[in-house]
């Protein structure tokens, strides 16, 4: 009978983010064997989408096919299963939702990702959403960017009255609105780009429910050309001869 576990490892290997990887590595290299509470531990602490689900398999098979094998063994094996022909374009893309999560494929929670791009950020932070309520969380991190030399563009629909949740902010940060508040359409869009290297684009608005509560789905993208286009979009968008945005309020 063709074992599981090497397909299994290797199935991992390849739908999984890195930093995903890297986790799990560090953890089978801590486990004696499949039944280590460790693993239970590392199980019980990573509840994002598919990392139960997936342990559970794995240690399955590691229990029926090669209980001898210490966990160093099987952390070599999922490193070696580690796909070396995986495209750019596949590691620089990764998944992110709001609300329930399944076993189905890996994902990365919302308001964390949020977060994280957020802090990645040294020059300049392009926000846009069409609406924005609460996420004193975000305010604060918002503050401590500005704090650190970070610029701040916020495009935000006026109809929503967004700029509210940010009257807070203090330098370094403006708001934009659409020039014709009254025209057919809205500002829809929702973006958090980092510098030109990281952009998180998806259905959620920044709002607390959005982030965390509500269905949502959004995606990572780490691309610096296809990030340096969706910035440049929205720049000419707020230049005088697009037309299109108005700015409303620099600190």
């Amino acid at each position: 009978m063709m074992e599981r576990l090497p397909g299994l490892l290797a199935k991992l290997a390849r739908r999984l983010p890195t930093d995903r990887l890297t986790d799990y590595d560090a953890a089978l290299r801590a486990a004696e064997g499949p039944e280590d509470q460790a693993l239970d531990q590392f199980a019980a602490a990573n509840p994002a989408a598919g990392l139960t689900h997936h342990l559970d398999a794995i240690r399955q098979a590691w229990r029926e096919e090669a209980p001898g094998l210490p966990g160093t063994a099987i952390a070599l094996a999922l490193t070696t299963a580690m796909a070396p022909e995986a495209s750019e374009t596949e590691r620089s893309i990764q998944l992110v939702v709001s609300g329930p999560v399944s076993p189905a494929i890996p994902v990365r929670l919302t308001g964390g990702v949020t977060v994280d791009v957020i802090r990645s950020a040294r020059e300049s932070l392009l926000i846009a959403s069409f609406a924005a309520f609460g996420v004193i969380e975000l305010v604060s991190e918002l503050r401590l960017a500005v704090g650190r030399g970070v610029r701040v563009d916020l495009v935000l629909e006026e109809s929503t009255a967004a700029a509210r949740a940010f009257t807070t902010l203090q330098n370094g940060v403006r708001i934009w609105h659409r020039v014709n508040a009254s025209a057919p359409g809205v500002l829809h869009a929702k973006l958090i780009a980092a510098d030109r290297h990281t952009a998180l684009l998806g259905s959620a608005n920044l709002t607390d429910h959005a982030l965390g509560m509500n269905i949502e789905l959004g995606v990572i993208l780490s691309d610096p050309l296809t990030v340096g286009r969706i910035v440049d979009h929205f720049r000419w968008l707020t230049s005088p001869e697009a037309g299109v945005l108005r700015l409303v309020w620099t600190t």
